[in-house]
């Protein structure tokens, strides 16, 4: 994948909706309990090819309208926006250069991720959720524990999550990515789902049955196509915009 932009400029609406966009699928995030106060964010990559669209630091991911929007170039600059970049961003720039077809990518702190990534063992097919990540697997990072505050440590990031729908990042939270918003912000949240079923089991004793690889490849197609996903996504607005309201 190349830098070079596209040759027709983006539409003002389009660019408005896509702020926007940035802006609901953080607070979904956030009502899905993947907020860290300030940390974590979501990005979605810039139609025109300068970059990706993603929040401003400093806020958290309930805060976030469009107004604390900000297009981060491809090595970091700010070129729309007011507020300051997150240190991270080489996370989302490093996964959408060796991704084409990634539109959107998320990185949270989950404290039942960390959990789980602690444990060191493979995430089973205990529910619906982690069905999601069957055909690709769950891959770990395995470069540092620490922030991804380099390209170096992004590229590296992008080469462990691989052809995958989601990354542990173990001491650190997980990374997904989705060819659109709504596919990345819901495997965000089914892996936190995931990992917190087999805390769970694992809580209460050993693990006896989860769902072998092939019919989680079979049930994955029943159980998330995109319409699921999208009604899923659309879940996630309603109650964000439940909890703003009050």
């Amino acid at each position: 994948m190349t830098d070079d932009t596209m040759d027709d400029p983006i539409d003002p609406v389009e660019l408005v909706e896509l702020v926007e966009l940035v802006a609901l699928g953080s607070r979904a995030l956030a009502a899905a309990g993947h907020g860290d106060m300030v940390w974590g964010h979501l990005a979605v990559r810039d139609p025109d090819g300068r970059g990706v669209w993603m929040k401003s630091a400093g806020w958290g991911l309930e805060e976030i309208t469009p107004e604390r929007v900000l297009l981060v170039s491809w090595t970091g600059e700010r070129l729309a926006g007011t507020g300051r970049v997150h240190l991270e961003h080489h996370l989302h720039t490093e996964l959408m250069r060796a991704r084409p077809e990634v539109r959107a990518s998320v990185h949270t702190h989950s404290p039942t991720v960390n959990a789980f990534s602690a444990l060191g063992e493979p995430l089973r097919a205990l529910s619906h959720d982690a069905v999601v990540f069957a055909e690709h697997g769950l891959p770990r990072y395995t470069a540092t524990d620490n922030l991804v505050r380099t390209p170096g440590l992004g590229r590296a990031l992008a080469a462990d999550l691989g052809g995958a729908r989601a990354c542990l990042m173990p001491g650190h939270g997980l990374a997904a990515v989705g060819r659109d918003t709504a596919h990345a912000v819901m495997y965000a949240i089914l892996l936190e789902r995931a990992c917190r079923t087999q805390l769970t089991a694992r809580a209460a004793g050993e693990l006896r049955h989860w769902t072998g690889h092939q019919e989680c490849l079979e049930k994955d197609a029943v159980a998330w196509p995109d319409s699921q996903i999208d009604a899923g996504w659309r879940y996630w607005l309603r109650r964000a915009a439940l909890l703003q309201a009050h």
